[in-house]
């Protein structure tokens, strides 16, 4: 089992994305999740990256002021998808991160037949760029309690999605979080979603804080089973420490993993 410290969520005691990195590295961590790659200076960060030998799992694409969950599915901005997927892109050939969240954004009112046909066109869209870097896109359902109108928010649509597609570069995020809170019937959701996914978060539900907090999830057996199902990629940790990220991360030694 390897983990990945998301960095929109670990760490939040550093006052900059480069010592999050440091940070990382000093706590054990191999790999890191980048939040998104706008504002940091992108040479730096690689200087920072190939000194502590951190991978880059997996990065979120960039985000602009009035799209700040995406906008993958919204139709008026097809061309701000294109820009900042680009961009993404790019970051990610720098920074040799084989993964892109492509984030479908925030639907005000009611979901359209213009929604999906949008969000179906602009994975289209991207799919050449990433077949031809070997680069995965990630589409993830998010729980309407955690981001209300969130467009993606049903773990058969999303898998209807990357079916319809067929393209090997493109795969299901499962955020056991998430699958909680949408779904549950965790176990046998992995079991479903195993041919379709390209990386899986944790996090306790419903307060999204460690795995061994208090909650609804037995994650000592969610992840011995995940580790029967052969599940061998990084699992990333988007959860909200209660205390200190190192202190909240006594939970790995307790349940007998390591970083």
């Amino acid at each position: 089992m390897k983990f990945s410290a998301n960095l929109g969520f670990l760490f939040p005691e550093a006052t900059t994305i480069i010592e999050q990195y440091q940070l990382s590295k000093a706590a054990g961590f191999k790999a890191v999740e980048h939040p998104f790659p706008q504002n940091v200076d992108h040479a730096k960060l690689l200087e920072i990256k190939n000194e502590t030998g951190l991978k880059v799992a997996l990065v979120n694409i960039q985000l602009n002021e009035d799209t700040k969950f995406g906008c993958a599915s919204l139709p008026d901005k097809r061309e701000v998808f294109k820009q900042n997927f680009q961009t993404t892109l790019n970051f990610a050939k720098i920074f040799d991160c084989k993964k892109i969240h492509l984030m479908s954004g925030k639907i005000d009112g009611t979901v359209t037949q213009e929604n999906r046909d949008t969000f179906f066109a602009n994975l289209k869209y991207a799919l050449p760029y990433l077949e031809k870097e070997g680069i995965t896109g990630i589409i993830e359902p998010i729980n309407k309690y955690s981001v209300p109108g969130y467009f993606l928010n049903d773990f058969k649509f999303a898998v209807e999605t990357i079916k319809s597609l067929g393209s090997k570069n493109l795969k299901l995020m499962v955020d056991i979080f998430h699958l909680q809170m949408i779904q549950g019937n965790v176990i046998n959701s992995l079991k479903d979603f195993l041919p379709y996914m390209g990386h899986i978060q944790i996090a306790q539900a419903p307060d999204r804080n460690e795995p061994n907090s208090s909650g609804e999830l037995n994650y000592k057996f969610i992840l011995a089973e995940l580790e029967k199902l052969g599940y061998d990629d990084f699992v990333g940790l988007e959860y909200k420490p209660l205390t200190t990220t190192v202190e909240g991360l006594k939970w790995i030694s307790e349940y007998e993993l390591k970083l």
